[in-house]
């Protein structure tokens, strides 16, 4: 009789996590901290222990704050609710349903069979194709859609070379390289814009509500799009030149592999065509946001406003009102991910909570208050612990309990929030060593093409350049724009 999932780590952390709370609400040390910081602190610790054991679906351990911190007396109902319906969320929702555009009408696999194309048939070309193209689709739409529809353009190209474990070195070595492409694209695609990876949201959610600094679409670009490519063209460079380089000289068959594929696209539809129209009027308006608002001469637009409003088109753009046919349907979003968005207003509301209890203040205190520290080694230190332990736990389970408390350690210190919590946040998006990290690792990882010797080889080289890398950009680009 096959056993029940309900066993080992998720049947402790179904107790564990509980007896915590009931703990806290009893054992509260004087002098330390207030009563209902502890009772906060109980809270946390249940949600951290079902978050790691994910003993109940991470979005169901999301909505605790709303019953545990109204019956603790730490927030009115009103109070533990209201971050669930935050305006951030409502810009992550309105990126979904874009996103979700451009899959239904397969507008984003004719962007990505348009690139690759260009790269032509060199080996490396081919690679560097895939993880330009991957990185751009996913910089809109999540990495995991991302990845599932890259997958199966590359293994095409692997199928039609033959290529299996009896296969050359240097055959085995382009399959290897191909796959980490699209999955490590995926990963640092998201962090090139607001809406590619949820980290981020969360990230300017908490900008936004501890330290009311509101971070725009295009601001962000400024830090998102430069890392992003300097990121991607240091991993390009590792997997190909470095770690796995494969010696082929032309691929010429993967040519037809990619025409076969457009030619079975046929030509641009009606429907793709109205759905780019959106997607570009939408990231236009994000990126001339501020632009269009002085023309106005009135605030009126906000990036969540413009994120709804091109969700709202996909919708009510008809493709054929006689049989009341739309880009959109209803039942679609089905497919759309609530659960993120559920978890977002779980980690909004348990920091709103620990900021209230001064919570955050204390950790800060505690940690800033030791004497003079590095900043360069606090970055660091900070940075990879966000990196490791991404590899091992939810990334954006792992933001939203974690950036509050750096928030609290930059004031503490008397620093721009932004040197440190950027290059957490954006660490938080790569994990590179495992195929349990990200999905796109898991993903590619089912592809046979990758020993789990190999991901860890590469990972782990590329998770001590992106530390290097984060603490420099917060050293030098950070402070030049923010």
């Amino acid at each position: 009789m096959k056993q029940p999932k309900f066993y080992g780590a998720k049947l402790f952390g179904l107790i564990f996590g509980p007896l915590l709370f009931v703990l806290f609400q009893f054992l509260q040390p004087e002098g330390v901290l207030n009563e209902t910081a502890w009772k906060v602190i109980g809270a946390a610790l249940w949600m951290i222990v079902w978050w790691i054991t994910e003993a109940a679906p991470i979005p169901v351990t999301a909505l605790l704050p709303i019953v545990l911190f109204p019956i603790t007396g730490v927030f009115t109902v009103d109070e533990a609710t209201s971050p669930y319906a935050n305006k951030i969320i409502f810009l992550f929702m309105g990126g979904f349903m874009l996103g979700l555009g451009m899959e239904r009408h397969n507008l984003h696999k004719r962007i990505a069979l348009t690139l690759i194309k260009k790269t032509g048939t060199n080996p490396n070309g081919i690679i560097l194709g895939f993880m330009l193209t991957t990185a751009f689709i996913s910089m809109w739409i999540s990495n995991t859609a991302t990845a599932v529809m890259m997958l199966p353009i590359g293994l095409s190209i692997t199928q039609l070379l033959n290529i299996d474990e009896n296969a050359g070195k240097g055959k085995r070595r382009f399959a290897l390289s191909l796959m980490l492409a699209i999955a490590y694209g995926a990963n640092i695609g998201g962090t090139a814009t607001i809406i590619g990876t949820p980290p981020n949201v969360a990230w300017v959610g908490f900008m936004n509500d501890m330290l009311g600094y509101e971070v725009t679409f295009a601001k962000y670009l400024t830090i998102g799009l430069p890392i992003c490519f300097i990121m991607l063209f240091i991993t390009y460079l590792i997997i190909t030149r470095v770690m796995y380089p494969s010696g082929l000289k032309s691929l010429s068959e993967s040519a037809q592999v990619i025409d076969d594929q457009l030619k079975a696209l046929g030509k641009m539809s009606k429907p793709e065509k109205y759905v780019a129209a959106i997607f570009v009027i939408t990231a236009s308006a994000w990126i001339l946001r501020g632009s269009i608002n002085n023309w106005l001469n009135a605030d009126l637009l906000n990036d969540s406003v413009i994120a709804i409003a091109g969700g709202i088109l996909m919708f009510i753009t008809p493709v054929n009102l006689k049989q009341n046919l739309f880009l959109m349907e209803w039942e679609y979003t089905k497919k759309l991910p609530w659960g993120i968005l559920l978890l977002f207003g779980g980690g909004l509301t348990l920091a709103k909570a620990m900021e209230k209890s001064a919570i955050v203040e204390f950790v800060g205190q505690s940690i800033a208050g030791g004497g003079e520290l590095n900043l360069i080694l606090l970055t660091a230190g900070l940075t990879a612990f966000m990196l490791f332990m991404t590899e091992i736990m939810s990334n954006v389970a792992l933001t939203v309990i974690f950036v509050p408390v750096v928030i609290s350690i930059s004031q503490s210190l008397g620093i721009n929030a932004m040197y440190l919590t950027i290059p957490v946040t954006l660490a938080a998006s790569y994990a590179f060593m495992m195929p349990i990290s990200t999905p796109p690792n898991a993903i590619v990882f089912s592809s046979g093409m990758i020993r789990m010797k190999d991901m860890i080889r590469a990972g782990v080289v590329l998770n001590i350049i992106a530390i290097i890398l984060l603490v420099i950009l917060s050293q030098t680009l950070v402070p030049l724009i923010y």
